[in-house]
């Protein structure tokens, strides 16, 4: 212990010039940095964010959710100086770089944005340094697929119950050309089996809203965004004051009659959903829609709204463009899973869809089936 006390000794007139400086700080500023320091968002940002709920309501854009994901990003850090962006090389593609930001590099320490380089465990590490630290909130980006990269630092972030914000773009057979290397079908079932993390796949420029304020508020845990390259038809399209993420699940599509089936989708796969139960509506088949951003979320709500949100259908679906492990709890041993049961492909993004078959025709075709 004696090597530790002395270099506390060495540091002591540090921090006794550092107190005299902040005691001659004004009030107004040393309530911002007491502020930044315990981790407390502005009280304004809700209803930024609310607002800008509304605005999206108005006219719902057709966009990828990485795209929706920066958009979200020039509201929140130009109200939160305390946002510290950044991307292992793929800034371009993760558009986590907002316009009021500057690189951080040695000659300017005021800059917010880190260029990593193509080094992801590295990233994830010093972002967990910097939560830890406190007076930051750190949330850097890459590709879904290397998050096998960051892994070991990821799940620090967890065990160390740190406030850090994985922006993961590129997320499934979604990112099309550049092919089975880069197409994530495992990802999502093994970074779910992690304790703590929240990993969230918003479904339409809305949803990625909400789901940036749950990682915002969500000061002892980490959280992936899983963000898509090709662009969403808007799903949520009404304006809702509620965060109907913070369920974890929720009822996007209600069915007029009794319905005999019901579908659990994430991301696109809830347009493939939604257009599943048009088919299958025409044909005398009552079916409800449930949208999933975040099964973490999910499996804390109360008992009565769980059994609400999973129902007592008969038929089950699952849609999620990535295997099959940890839809079970959601659909059962026998239900539908719609998915993927091997590696993706290089072509267009709408090819690779219908070569998989995860399509409202292969939905219908499957409930149908089931039905006989």
């Amino acid at each position: 212990m004696t090597p530790w006390r002395e270099t506390g000794k060495r540091g002591a007139p540090a921090r006794v010039e550092w107190e005299a400086r902040l005691k001659a700080t004004d009030a107004a500023r040393r309530a911002e940095f007491k502020r930044r320091l315990e981790g407390r968002l502005p009280d304004k940002l809700e209803a930024s964010l609310r607002s800008y709920k509304q605005e999206l309501a108005k006219s719902p854009p057709a966009i990828a959710t990485r795209n929706a994901s920066q958009n979200v990003l020039e509201v929140i850090n130009a109200l939160m100086p305390e946002m510290l962006g950044g991307s292992a090389d793929l800034t371009g593609s993760n558009n986590t770089k907002t316009k009021e930001l500057q690189p951080f590099t040695a000659e300017e320490p005021d800059g917010r944005y880190i260029y990593y380089g193509i080094r992801e465990h590295a990233m994830a590490a010093a972002m967990n340094g910097m939560a830890v630290h406190r007076g930051v909130i750190p949330y850097g980006g890459s590709f879904l697929v290397f998050t096998d990269y960051c892994r070991p630092s990821l799940r620090l972030s967890c065990l160390m119950q740190q406030r850090v914000i994985y922006v993961m773009t590129h997320d499934s057979i979604g990112l099309g050309e550049d092919g089975p290397t880069h197409q994530p079908v495992e990802h999502l079932a093994a970074l779910r089996a992690i304790p703590r993390l929240l990993l969230m796949r918003p479904c339409d420029a809305v949803v990625t809203a909400e789901c940036w304020e749950l990682a915002l508020n969500s000061g002892d845990a980490p959280t992936v965004l899983v963000l898509t390259r090709q662009k969403l038809k808007p799903v949520r399209l009404k304006f809702e004051a509620k965060n109907l993420s913070a369920r974890g699940a929720y009822e996007v599509a209600a069915s007029a009659k009794k319905s005999r089936a019901v579908i659990f989708a994430t991301v696109s796969e809830v347009g493939i959903a939604l257009d599943a139960k048009t088919l299958l509506e025409g044909t005398k088949i009552p079916i409800r829609v449930v949208s999933v951003p975040c099964t973490e979320l999910f499996w804390r709500q109360p008992p009565a709204y769980r059994d609400k949100i999973l129902g007592d259908e008969e038929i089950r679906i699952g849609i999620e463009a990535a295997v099959r492990q940890g839809w079970d709890s959601f659909i059962g041993t026998d239900g539908i899973f719609i998915g993927m049961s091997g590696f993706g492909a290089s072509a267009p993004y709408e090819d690779l869809y219908r070569e998989f078959n995860i399509t409202p025709e292969a939905v219908a075709k499957a409930v149908k089936k089931q039905m006989r």
